[in-house]
């Protein structure tokens, strides 16, 4: 393979959007988990989920930092790197991207200081409208973000006038035809990463403190099971909204399907491929294990539904078949083992040993990164199916490319390494030192009035002051063990 600026500058986006894809994947759920966390402390007065919500909030201030960052870059890139793409597209694309700006981002940044830094300076209510604010500006953005990703990939509602896109419905652009499902595809997929993730992190925290009483880890206790919750509902709806998201690829991306598939020929009752090696100068696989027919069943729930094959479009418009189709089983396994542990969780809760099984707590700690990698091998299958196309049917990457030599960006991508080794890394430490901490201890907290944004006697209500002023109930089911539900 010849290394040109080409490859190189596809290898650099590449490496920034891996890294900027996890922080907002976490963070998109961890937001919606932080209003739970709040709006179950408003509920209940159990001050038990306050401060939960003051440890896991300073987790997600770091996330987003880092999100942030990482994804100011993405933007330079795009001018820089990919300037015949931008030109191609920027009359569809920019209004899309400003409006994620404008009805996103300055709604998270607008609440984002009160959720952070204003809980004793504004009334109980009003911090969790806030909290609420930042959890709908995530989903707002990743609203927009999807929905230009998605007309990357099923471009709509536009015509080409001297060589440009230009928009004839906006309606037909925003809401092109993958992208309803596409974004529930990846609003589920970045809650159930905040889901293993917590979890995951939950149960470290309860393994470490075994020795310790049980109202020292009864916060993580009830992370964990809030976590696992949300795992046993909506792991079961991601796997359906995948299956229908795999029906609308084989309707309008039917070449990445093949890829996905590496099915080289039209056929009808076709196997599931379990494993293959897929050779794209012979135009077959060299070797395959699947079950018969079961292919066909699942991407058209016919036994005998027609699939189509790499064959039926030119060598030339053919994606690499190995990323996508190694890629895609591994998403799905991560998804299999996330159902797993799901349903193990809800066994072990009705022996009552969630959170005194070893082997269970271990198998959660090992899940934590699962979210993260089955977001990262999806974006990999969706992406670099679509290739040669970065524009699908309508640009090709090569030819969205700048002017720019192997030097200018060599040079360039090792700055981005060397920057972001030394910007995550400092992340990623003070991170690993948070979870280390772990929450507070409920004593603590109740005595410090909350910990270190002050004693909270100069505002909101008697929950938002002393949380020594909380119902006693809940910190005596605390000091009992404290079993969620």
């Amino acid at each position: 393979m010849d290394v040109d600026a080409l490859l190189l500058s596809r290898i650099q986006f590449g490496f920034t959007m891996a890294f900027h894809i996890i922080f907002p994947a976490f963070t998109i759920g961890l937001a919606s988990f932080l209003a739970r966390l709040e709006g179950q402390w408003l509920w209940t007065g159990n001050p038990m989920y306050r401060n939960l919500y003051r440890f896991w909030v300073k987790v997600f201030a770091v996330s987003f930092g880092l999100g942030v960052v990482s994804g100011i870059v993405m933007s330079y890139q795009l001018g820089t790197n990919w300037s015949r793409y931008s030109d191609f597209t920027g009359n569809v694309l920019g209004p899309l991207i400003q409006y994620e700006v404008i009805t996103a981002f300055f709604l998270e940044a607008g609440f984002l200081g009160i959720m952070l830094f204003g809980w004793d300076r504004v009334g109980d209510r009003l911090h969790f409208v806030s909290t609420c604010m930042v959890a709908i500006g995530t989903l707002i953005s990743a609203f927009w973000i999807l929905s230009a990703n998605s007309w990357m990939q099923t471009p709509d509602g536009f015509v080409v006038e001297n060589g440009r896109a230009v928009a004839t419905d906006w309606w037909k652009v925003i809401f092109n035809p993958s992208f309803p499902i596409r974004y529930a595809h990846m609003v589920l997929g970045c809650f159930l990463t905040t889901a293993f993730a917590v979890a995951g992190m939950s149960a470290w925290m309860i393994l470490r403190g075994r020795k310790e009483p049980p109202a020292k880890v009864a916060g993580a206790r009830i992370s964990l099971s809030m976590a696992l919750w949300f795992a046993v509902i909506f792991t079961p709806i991601q796997i359906f909204v995948g299956d229908s998201h795999g029906l609308a690829v084989l309707k309008l991306q039917p070449t990445k399907l093949a890829a996905i598939e590496a099915n080289w020929d039209r056929q009808a009752n076709m196997p599931l491929l379990l494993f293959a090696i897929p050779n794209m100068e012979a135009e077959k696989n060299d070797f395959e294990i699947g079950i018969p027919r079961l292919g066909s069943f699942i991407l058209t729930h016919d036994f005998s539904g027609v699939v189509p094959g790499l064959k039926d479009v030119p060598r030339d418009q053919r994606p690499p078949v190995w990323p996508v189709f190694y890629s895609f089983r591994i998403m799905v396994a991560i998804g299999m083992a996330m159902l797993g542990l799901s349903l193990w969780s809800l066994v072990l809760r009705w022996r009552g040993t969630l959170y005194t099984n070893r082997w269970f707590l271990n198998a959660a700690m090992l899940m934590t990164p699962s979210g993260f990698g089955a977001v990262l091998f999806g974006w990999f299958t969706a992406e670099i199916g679509r290739q040669p196309y970065i524009v699908y049917g309508q640009l090709r990457t090569a030819d969205a490319h700048s002017p720019l030599t192997v030097n200018a960006v060599t040079t360039s991508l090792i700055a981005f390494l060397i920057a972001y080794a030394f910007i995550f890394g400092f992340g990623s430490y003070y991170l690993a030192k948070l979870l280390r901490k772990g929450p507070e201890p409920l004593e603590e907290a109740l005595r410090g009035g909350g910990g270190q944004q002050g004693d909270g006697t100069q505002g909101g209500d008697s929950r938002g002051g002393d949380l020594a002023q909380q119902p006693k109930r809940p910190l005596s089911a605390v000091k009992d063990g404290l079993k969620p539900a």
